[in-house]
Order: C-alpha cells, then structure tokens, then sequence
C-alpha cells in the first residue's frame, strides 16, 4: 500500500496542472487558471464544504492525492516512503490504507470545521503522512531515525523516533497556534492527523511477533528497525 500510494500521488501529480508537464493545460495565464481550477475542484474549500453542495464533503478525500508543486510532492512522498513501510508492515495492508486514508479525510475535515468560514483551499497528503508518523511513534519509539537539522548546520544525527517525532509535532502545534488568518501551511492539520494516527495505532490489534518492516529494517526483541529523514 504505501508504494501504491506513493505511485498514486506521483500519478496524479504529473497528470495534473501543478506539474507543468502536461501541454494540454496551455502555458502562462493558461496554466495559472487550469492550476486554480483545478485546486479549487479537487481540494477542499471549508466555507463550500459547510455551504456549498453535499458532493464536496467528498473533497477531503480526494484532496489528499493533490499536491501544489513539487517541493510540496516530494516532501510529504519522501516522510510516507521513510515511514509507511514499518508502519505498514506491522499494521497491515488494509489497516493501514484504511488509518491513512480516515485520518488524512478527518485531519482536513477537522480543520475545515475549525476555520468553517475559510474560502482558502486545502491540496496535499500531509494530514495523512501525520497520521502515519502518529502510528510509527506508537508502535516503534524506539526506533533510530537519522536526522538532518538546520540548525544544525544539517548534519546526520541519530536519535529514538519518540524525540524526532514529538519535535516535530511540538513544532507543528505552535505554528498551528498562529496560522489564522494567513496563507501557507495548514498545520492544525497536521496536528490533528499525528493524534489520529497515534491514537488508530493504540486501539489496532497488535500482533504478538512484528513482522519483517522493510528490506534492511526489522525488529527483534527490543531491537528496531531504522528509519531516515
């Protein structure tokens, strides 16, 4: 499932407007107007959720497979290939498509309810891919996950995925505290995603022997997997 969604996205993206690829969305004035078209029919607008017709409540879903460039693209397919496999792996095909696609659907129907009168459109996987980091920080802490941190002049450090991950998540609750109002980043998206996911994974079924993760990543015993990001 996770290299099915990564070739989901790509797919889509490259098909799309954003890409810049596909000449039958013309170019210039063109391009800019099939790309806002686009956004606007795909992604999800909060006040025409809540005002508009019921078919948009499908939205959320369908938001999820749309990305805005490709800085956008590649950073959240670069967390959902270093993350999804191990997650995958432990929860299942189906259980994890399923905790991919419910909290990305309510991670963006969350903030649509929040910022209910909002006509600012929402694209991109991120609300999902936070709920699959939420899974991993539930099912494997401990795991090491090799970091680059700017401030640390970007070199590789090791650290327990339990500090990486609620670093990040610390970082994305207080930029979703001042987010109202402006355009960028839906960060209480996020937010909401990593608790759906940790959460999905705290009540899943956990198997008694975790299974092989990834090529060159398993667990046994207390020793886990690595991850890279």
């Amino acid at each position: 499932m996770t290299w099915t969604l990564l070739t989901v996205c790509g797919v889509v993206f490259l098909a799309g407007p954003a890409s810049g690829l596909s000449p039958s969305y013309g170019s210039g004035t063109a391009l800019l107007t099939a790309q806002t078209e686009y956004f606007q029919r795909w992604g999800v607008v909060p006040a025409e959720l809540w005002h508009g017709s019921p078919t948009h409540l499908i939205t959320p879903l369908t938001a999820l497979f749309v990305h805005g460039n490709w800085l956008h693209l590649l950073g959240n397919m670069l967390f959902l290939y270093v993350f999804g496999a191990m997650t995958e792996a432990h929860l299942g095909h189906a259980a994890f498509a399923l905790c991919y696609l419910v909290t990305g659907y309510l991670a963006l129907l969350g903030y649509a309810v929040v910022h209910a009168g909002s006509d600012r459109t929402l694209v991109g996987a991120s609300g999902a891919i936070s709920g699959v980091l939420g899974a991993f920080l539930y099912l494997f802490p401990r795991a090491r996950v090799t970091s680059l941190f700017p401030f640390l002049f970007f070199l590789p450090l090791r650290f327990p995925a339990w500090v990486v991950l609620l670093f990040w998540f610390a970082l994305q609750w207080l930029a979703a505290g001042t987010e109202a109002g402006r355009p960028g980043v839906a960060y209480l998206a996020h937010v909401l995603g990593f608790a759906l996911g940790f959460g999905y994974a705290w009540v899943h079924p956990t198997p008694a022997v975790r299974v092989r993760a990834a090529a060159g990543a398993t667990e046994t015993g207390s020793t886990e997997g690595d991850r890279t990001t």
